[in-house]
């Protein structure tokens, strides 16, 4: 054999082991969020919060010295889009777990998908149906995971407020999404654990522009306190017809969809004395030095706005707790679906954006109640409820 066809041989052979080198592979992450579309005020910090993780670990020299590849999907808010995007994910780009999607109703629509394919999924929407099946006694799914706290969660504590100000009889409204609806089913069955009687139920689509009919049956009934279920600009609505009625005294409560300083901005002036259950992340300026959710949720908000000068919201937090979540379990499990989604199940003690999570198998959303601070609107910003 020549001498230059022995150095041939010997590059061909450095550089087919430099694409075979387990070095240079990378963690394929997978993400679901509705970065456009109806739902898009979830979806954008969802997708902006987890890009910019990405960017701080890959920076950090990733994951036992491997990268992230993040490959996001913008499902819409449309679920035939989600469906196939999820099967993308898992049969094409061959991702070890997905975050996302951003809604309720889309993520209780894949869940099928990630069960049978047994590929970790961690989802960043409320309803604690996502993490529940009700068709085996409401044990976990084995492949479903969540970060935003349960509207059970959110239910309890609005409760519990209204309880300590002797509030006993209540008018409900939402709107007729997936969210809606699982947060009415729980207003609904938690009432009696805490002697609230519900004297009116008021439904309105996500698309309404205006909710005066059911505010004005409301207000008949003289209700002691009004919740309100509901994500995007229903929210915003429902408070300026609220005030152009004159039922500005009756104390009115938001659910933790709620969470975002826009929804406060575009009230203009009508959200001022809301209350609504939020987590640690949003106000982070608030949190006593002891809170063990101070340092981080103060990290994210300056990072947040120092790359997208903008504001961060409950939302881009759901998505901040995943990644990391999903990033410790690739730290110990590896490539291994199987391993990381034990990994996850297992997760103790970890300090995220909306609470401290412990995980296990029979809970996987791993948050208690004490995820919710009671805040209210004050001088156009947030504020500890009394």
């Amino acid at each position: 054999m020549s001498k230059k066809m022995s150095l041939a041989m010997a590059a061909m052979l450095m550089i087919f082991g430099t694409l075979a080198s387990p070095c240079l592979a990378t963690y394929k992450i997978g993400a679901l969020f509705s970065v456009t579309g109806p739902y898009s005020f979830l979806g954008d910090p969802e997708k902006k919060t987890a890009e910019m993780i990405v960017d701080q670990v890959n920076q950090a020299g990733g994951i036992n010295g491997q990268k992230i590849e993040l490959i996001v999907y913008d499902d819409e808010g449309d679920a035939t889009k989600c469906n196939l995007l999820a099967r993308k994910l898992i049969q094409q780009d061959k991702v070890l777990a997905v975050i996302g999607p951003s809604v309720s109703g889309l993520s209780l629509a894949i869940i099928p998908i990630f069960e049978q394919s047994e590929t970790p999924l961690i989802s960043c929407a409320a309803s604690y149906k996502i993490v529940s099946d009700d068709q085996n006694g409401g044990k976990p799914y084995p492949w479903i995971f969540k970060t935003a706290q349960s509207d059970s969660l959110a239910v309890e504590a609005i409760y519990t407020h209204m309880q300590k100000h002797g509030i006993k009889k209540i008018a409900i409204m939402g709107d007729s999404s997936g969210y809606g609806a699982s947060g009415r089913e729980e207003l609904t069955r938690i009432a009696p654990k805490f002697g609230i009687t519900i004297v009116a139920d008021e439904k309105y689509d996500p698309k309404d522009t205006d909710m005066t009919a059911q505010l004005t049956k409301i207000k008949g009934l003289n209700p002691q306190a009004i919740v309100n279920w509901s994500v995007g600009p229903t929210q915003v609505t429902v408070m300026r017809n609220r005030r152009d009625l004159g039922m500005d005294k009756i104390p009115f409560y938001q659910s933790h969809g709620f969470g975002n300083k826009k929804n406060i901005e575009l009230a203009a002036g009508a959200a001022e004395g809301v209350y609504c259950p939020l987590g640690a992340c949003n106000i982070p300026d608030l949190l006593p030095a002891s809170n063990l959710q101070k340092a981080v949720t103060t990290q994210y908000e300056k990072d947040y706005a120092a790359k997208y000068k903008e504001p961060l919201s409950s939302f881009g937090g759901h998505s901040w707790d995943a990644m990391h979540i999903l990033i410790n379990a690739l730290k110990t499990a590896g490539p291994d679906k199987a391993k990381i989604r034990a990994a996850i199940e297992n997760t103790k003690g970890f300090v995220g954006q909306h609470g401290i999570f412990n995980f296990s198998p029979s809970d996987h959303n791993g948050l208690t109640k004490d995820a919710f601070m009671m805040v209210k609107v004050h001088n156009g910003n947030w504020a500890l409820a009394d």
